[in-house]
């Protein structure tokens, strides 16, 4: 029996619905379930996001051949640990009829009790934040590029303040608003209109680079050297971070069966267009590539247009991107119940962090270094070797205790060689 349900299996059945606090495992109600090709698509979304604009300049520092490979490795190993998730909540709900765990925090609540959601809800947190930091640096960084970058000022201000921190505070009064909405179901309008901008602005970006690719031909790497391999790693884990959305999808899914393949053909094709991003911008700009892929395009009309779109899409995305956090924040503090003034307060940590935080890329190997190693390697390792102890032979329980160790190494490691990197050029 596992520490999250022994002191509820008695009382769970009783109960038609209960708001997952720190004792409660959550209990299932009826929903209407997704098609593969609905699953498909959920799937893309969840993991399709900003990083994948720091890639270029990813490849130029580890090469393209090694980038292409961490990606693909990455990937694979991601894969691996989210379907470590999906056998470990089969097995549990298994044993206990009544209950059904539909998120990360219950699958931390189940194996681990109090302890384990607590640990699970502050990476979340963290990661999520994180991720929405990154956005507000990306639009901040493009919109100063744009609007206030010139050869006539090195040091361009507005009203004596930088650009960068008068774009984030211009945002702010905007995301109040945004982030005041309840639910996701009111934000999904949101989300179709950014994902249908993002995935036109990506294709236009990898476009242009074919065309500037093919008429530059810089002289490019296909090797860095071991210096780079955990810098390269960060970014990688950061693109495929989307480990707390594995189990709401797959409860969603109708054909449970299948949910393995779609996932896999999912990953499959996000690695293809991940790698191929990355690639490509390399090889337009060579040496040149720079920390956010659409400032190397200059600001002639079409790549400005691909810029501001780009802004767009992360502004409408930051709401959805902070939904999590504010489910963890009203559960532990609100009873569940919806809280405007602690949204308000949560998004006010967003510009704070991103006026002090480094250049893009070098934001999301520290996250990526960090909490989303934790998150996507880590835990779910310990969370299946937990739950099938008493059933794994002895190479699963290596495999497992293997990605609990690396996992854990390489957090610290990353996370170290990351800051370093920042505090370097601070200095």
């Amino acid at each position: 029996m596992t520490m999250g349900f022994m002191t509820n299996e008695a009382s769970s059945s009783s109960h038609a619905l209960i708001i997952p606090g720190e004792d409660v495992p959550f209990l299932g109600q009826k929903q209407q379930l997704s098609s593969p090709l609905k699953t498909f698509a959920n799937i893309f979304m969840s993991l399709v996001g900003a990083g994948v604009l720091g890639l270029p300049y990813t490849f130029k520092k580890t090469g393209w051949v090694m980038g292409s490979l961490l990606i693909i490795s990455v990937a694979t190993l991601a894969y691996y640990c989210m379907m470590l998730l999906v056998y470990s909540r089969r097995k549990l709900e298994s044993q206990f009829e009544a209950v059904r765990i539909s998120s990360f925090g219950d699958l931390g609540f189940a194996v681990c009790g109090p302890v384990g959601r607590i640990v699970v809800d502050a990476m979340i947190v963290l990661s999520q934040t994180c991720f929405s930091v990154g956005y507000m640096i990306f639009i901040a960084n493009t919109l100063a590029y744009l609007f206030n970058s010139s050869g006539a000022q090195t040091n361009p201000k507005i009203l004596g303040f930088s650009p960068k921190s008068v774009y984030i505070w211009g945002c702010f009064p905007f995301q109040l608003g945004l982030n005041s909405i309840p639910t996701l179901t009111l934000l999904a309008p949101l989300s179709i209109f950014a994902e249908i901008v993002d995935l036109g602005a990506l294709g236009v970006v990898m476009v242009e680079d074919v065309m500037i690719g093919i008429k530059n031909r810089p002289s490019l790497e296909m090797f860095g050297g071991f210096s780079v391999l955990f810098y390269g790693l960060g970014v990688a884990v950061y693109a495929f971070e989307a480990m707390g959305m594995v189990l709401p999808l797959e409860s969603e899914t109708r054909d449970k069966d299948e949910f393995g393949k779609i996932l896999g053909l999912s990953m499959a094709f996000v690695t293809f267009l991940y790698s191929a991003f990355g690639a490509l911008g390399y090889f337009a700009f060579g040496e040149e590539t720079k920390d956010i892929i659409t400032t190397n395009f200059g600001q002639g009309l079409v790549s400005s247009l691909v810029q501001i779109g780009l802004c767009i899409d992360l502004f409408l995305a930051l709401p959805l991107m902070m939904n999590p956090v504010y489910e963890v924040m009203e559960r532990r503090f609100c009873e569940g119940r919806y809280c405007l003034w602690l949204r308000w307060l949560v998004v006010l940590t967003v510009p704070f962090v991103a006026l002090t935080a480094p250049n893009f890329a070098d934001f999301t190997s520290l996250v990526g270094s960090s909490v989303c190693v934790v998150l996507g390697f880590v835990l779910p390792a310990l969370f299946h070797l937990i739950a099938f102890k008493d059933e794994l032979g002895w190479y699963r329980l290596a495999l497992d205790a293997a990605f609990i160790v690396m996992g854990t190494v390489f957090a610290v490691y990353g996370t170290s060689s990351s800051l370093i990197k920042i505090f370097s050029r601070v200095a």
